[in-house]
This record gives structure tokens, sequence and C-alpha cells, in this order.
């Protein structure tokens, strides 16, 4: 999967709101069908979503596009997906997954709509939402070569609050445990690693260190609840120029050391050897992947 820097919430019955999503520059957009559609509306978010797709499509080739369906409790999940497994759509954000079994219900769920709609290459966003998945979250994230990335979840007031009972605090400790044995996961699994959620619409401030504090864990992206949101995210998950500068100056360094016969070499004060070199070209591997990188910022591709 993309390694997604952003990714933004907009309710699928409100299409303007889509193109706000769009506008705010997030990487990637999520079409809700679930908790901000009211229940009346659900058919009429439904029949949204196709034209939302094609729109953004128009515009817009490169950004990610999920939807995310109503659980699979609600049995409303099959007719969400019938509408919104379209050309053009990236794929699905899974809400309320509690077990690898969920993950297996939502692949015949796509193998089928897939197949009916011409569509191919889904892939799954998976929030961990609930006790249960927290304690499975190895076997979710390994459970489907369709989940693409996991979220840790760090949300002050949402399911995940009420489900462990934790106080929230701008610290985030309440959450470091939880987001900890999904970052694992993450990395077993070799998926994409994404943090949640700051609720404070105005606090840019206190948004930009909660979100620097899940890049230092070894998080690689957040999610977004405003647009205003969307900026800030991509700043601290974006590379800077002197990062990869640093980077590259270290491969470097340490295959010119490699091929004069030595294993370890001085590098800005640093002692370095091969492992790492290895850590610098998979931090640039990924860095060259990014949304927003511009075109040869990072010239070695992470010398593979």
């Amino acid at each position: 999967m993309v390694p997604y820097r952003s990714i933004l919430f907009a309710p699928a019955h409100k299409p303007a709101w889509v193109a706000k999503a769009l506008a705010a520059g997030a990487d990637a957009i999520v079409l809700d069908l679930e908790d901000s559609v009211p229940g009346h509306l659900k058919e009429q978010a439904r029949t949204a979503i196709a034209e939302s797709v094609a729109d953004v499509r128009e515009r817009d080739g490169r950004v990610g596009l999920f939807v995310r369906p109503n659980a699979l409790d609600t049995r409303l999940t099959g007719a969400d997906l019938e509408a919104a497994v379209v050309p053009g759509l990236t794929g699905v954000f899974a809400p309320k997954i509690g077990e690898p079994a969920d993950v297996i219900r939502y692949d015949a769920l796509l193998d089928h709509f897939e197949h009916r709609n011409g569509v191919t290459g889904l892939r799954y966003i998976v929030p961990v939402e609930t006790v249960g998945a927290i304690q499975r979250a190895r076997e979710i994230a390994l459970a489907s070569p369709r989940i693409g990335a996991m979220i840790g979840p760090t949300a002050e007031h949402a399911d995940i609050a009420r489900a462990v009972g934790y106080q929230w605090t701008p610290e985030g400790d309440e959450t470091l445990y939880l987001r900890s044995r999904v970052l694992l996961a993450c990395r077993e699994a070799g998926i994409h690693p994404l943090t949640a959620l700051w609720e404070r619409l105005d606090d840019l401030d206190g948004l930009r260190e909660f979100a620097r504090q899940g890049r230092r864990l070894g998080f690689r992206g957040m999610i977004a609840i405003h647009p205003s949101h969307v900026a800030t995210i991509n700043e601290v998950f974006s590379a800077s120029p002197d990062e990869i500068a640093f980077h590259e100056g270290l491969v470097a360094a340490y295959e010119r050391a490699a091929a004069a016969g030595d294993g370890a070499v001085r590098y800005r004060g640093l002692h370095i050897d091969k492992a790492h070199a290895d850590t610098a070209r998979a931090w640039l591997a990924h860095v060259a992947a990014t949304p927003g990188t511009p075109p040869g910022a990072v010239p070695s591709g992470g010398r593979e």
C-alpha cells in the first residue's frame, strides 16, 4: 500500500465535503457510510459513492480513495460494498474487525463484488477499535494479503476509549501500550502503520506534537479528523531535505568504507556499519514512496 501520510474522512452523502477533503491535500480520503451518516440517509449515501469516486478521479488519479462501510454485524456491509466497489476505488476502511475471521468475511464480499464490478486489487485499512482487536492485532494483520495498513488507537471519545475505559491525555501515555501492540503487528506483517486521532479541532500545536510523538514511535501516517489538520500531519510525516541528505550521506559513507575493505566507519560523529546502512536504505525507500516527496528528492530510491 502507498504509505499515506494523512487520511481524511468525508460523509458519503455530502459530495461537497468530499471536494473539500480533496482540496485539503489529504493523501487519502475515506468516503464514510458508517458513523457520519444517519440511518435514514444510508441509501442516499450509497448512491452517491460511485459519482464521488468518478468525480475525484477526473481531478486526481493519485489520491487514495477508500470507503468505510457499516460494520459486519449491522448486516448493511454487503449493500454498502455492492454500491461502493467501483473502478477508481482504492480499498476499504474496514470497521469493527475483532478477529481474523472478520477479515475473511470481508475477503468473501470483496472477491464477489470485485469480480462482478470489474475491480481488482482493493486493500484494507483496519482501525483497531475493540479490546479483542488489540489482543489479536498480530493475527488480524496477517489474516489477508489485502490488509495494507492498521491504525493504533488513540481517540479521546470514540469506540476504543469506551471499550478500554482510559482517561485521555494529550501526551498519550494511556494508549502507548495499545498503539505499540498495533505497531509491532504492522511491522511483522510488513504493512503501513498509522496512528490516530487528534479530536481537538483548533489545537494545531497539540496536533503537531502528538503527530511527532507518533512518528518517533514508528508510525508513518495519521488519521485526520478535519481538513484543517491535513497540512500539519503531512508536514510532520514528510522527510525534510536535511533528513534525506543525512541518510543518503550515511549510505554513501558506508559503501565507500565497504569498498575499501572496512566494515565500519565514522560518519558525522557516529559509528556506522552495515546495520545502519540497511536502516538508512529502508528509510529512503519509504520516503521515495511517500506522497508529497518531490521527484528526484531521493536520487537513489533507497539504494536497494
